[in-house]
């Protein structure tokens, strides 16, 4: 198992480039199920998560060729059963999006009941309960969900939660369901967005993605297709505030600063300079301490809550008091005790953290406890007196493509080794 050690001091400056969003390619190559012929998918960013979609997709007999720049072909004209099992699943929860397009296109699925980061209940019942309102019959035994339907029929479905992945489940499955579905409620994400533009390319015909209302018409089969992407918002987010945090100066090209702008409205009232162009953003704190900001996490367009924990670390080194306030997943300040132990100052009041900016940090050893809370020590390390070991660095390979790579092409001190007390 490997570590990273963080020393840090180093000012970051230089330019990186965004990757494709994982919360994209994960839904989309799911979706490649419902083609019935080749579909290629490009700008698929190298990540665990990724590689353990194609592993399930690999386990189900489905063709799968990469080439050198990481595009993905999917044919699924070679599937042979329709069987997502624990051992993979057990991993990430995105592993239920095969459910969906299993079930509308070849009639069953058998799909275990997913893992992930334990940041807080992510219910499994919405997409059940929309599936079942398009006709299928579901019972969950012996930890596996296992659906059955002849086909699908279209229906009104209203999300009691706005999930993301649900609105791509039932999205899916109703593309090639009999007649039309509407889904209320829907998440409005911009990776929402993008699986539905794929699915389009694919012969969908879907209305409303983007938007809290989608409409799709379902056909009698869905065909091949190319499709790109969408830059990885989280990512370019977290190297920004990277910069911030360590007054120093980044620039994130191939990235779309159309989907950030609430990050990019809080970075500017934390003091930073922000330029953008039309797949580019340079954020300059031009060797300045951050301003407090306060946050409050909510579904898209607001503030992701995939960036509280970096938004964390910004003001645990700010000048001034803020308040983040988590209001989509109650148990995502797993994070605070690690910043406590680097000498951070930070109360909890249920869902809300009350933070004392404090001059520095220091280094300690801390381990992570999810995605996103891995990325925020990474950042605690950069500013942060002498050394910080990281463990459990798993969860960051996770959603960050060569993260101590990137960070090292903008200066800083980081590096990858063996972490010989896990052995």
């Amino acid at each position: 198992m490997d570590k990273l050690i963080v020393t840090g001091g180093n000012r970051l400056d230089g330019e990186i480039r965004i990757s494709g969003a994982k919360n994209a390619a994960l839904p989309i190559l799911a979706a490649t199920l419902l083609a019935q012929e080749p579909v290629t998918i490009c700008n698929v960013p190298h990540l665990h998560d990724v590689t353990t979609t194609m592993e399930l997709l690999g386990r189900m007999g489905i063709s799968l060729v990469v080439d050198e720049r990481l595009n993905i072909e999917v044919d699924t004209s070679t599937i042979k059963n329709f069987y997502a099992p624990y051992e993979l699943v057990k991993t990430m929860r995105a592993s239920i999006l095969v459910l969906g397009p299993l079930l509308s296109r070849f009639g069953e699925a058998h799909v275990s009941m997913p893992g992930g980061c334990a940041i807080g209940q992510r219910p499994v019942n919405i997409h059940l309960d929309g599936l079942k309102a398009m006709g299928a019959d579901i019972r969950v035994e012996n930890g596996y969900i296992i659906a059955r339907a002849e086909r699908l029929k279209g229906a009104k479905i209203f999300l009691e939660i706005v999930s993301v992945t649900a609105t791509e489940n039932l999205m899916m499955a109703a593309t090639l369901a009999r007649g039309t579905t509407v889904i209320e409620n829907a998440a409005r994400e911009p990776e929402v967005e993008d699986v539905a533009k794929c699915l389009i390319a694919m012969g969908a015909k879907i209305t409303g993605a983007g938007s809290s209302t989608i409409t799709i018409e379902g056909v009698e089969k869905l065909g091949g297709a190319v499709h790109r992407i969408v830059p990885d918002r989280i990512e370019t987010a977290t190297y920004l505030v990277a910069g911030a945090v360590t007054g120093g100066r980044v620039k994130a090209r191939d990235t779309d600063p159309k989907l950030l702008e609430v990050v990019l409205q809080k970075l500017e009232e934390a003091g930073a300079e922000i330029s953008t162009g039309e797949d580019w953003i340079e954020l300059d704190m031009g060797g300045r301490r951050p301003k407090a900001v306060n946050i409050h996490t909510a579904p898209y367009p607001a503030m992701p809550t995939d960036m509280q924990a970096q938004f964390m670390v910004l003001n645990a080194v700010a000048d001034g008091a803020s308040r983040v306030v988590e209001s989509v997943f109650e148990n995502r300040f797993m994070h605070v005790q690690e910043l406590l132990r680097l000498g951070s100052e930070i109360e909890l009041e249920g869902n809300t953290a009350l933070i004392n900016g404090v001059p520095g940090l220091q280094g300690a050893p801390v381990m992570a406890t999810d995605l996103r809370a891995s990325a925020c020590l990474v950042l605690a390390g950069l500013v942060a007196r002498g050394e910080t070991h990281i463990s459990r660095i798993y969860h960051i390979d996770r959603g960050y493509e060569c993260i101590e790579e990137k960070l090292q092409l903008l200066g800083a001190n980081i590096k990858r080794v063996l972490d010989r007390s896990a052995v």
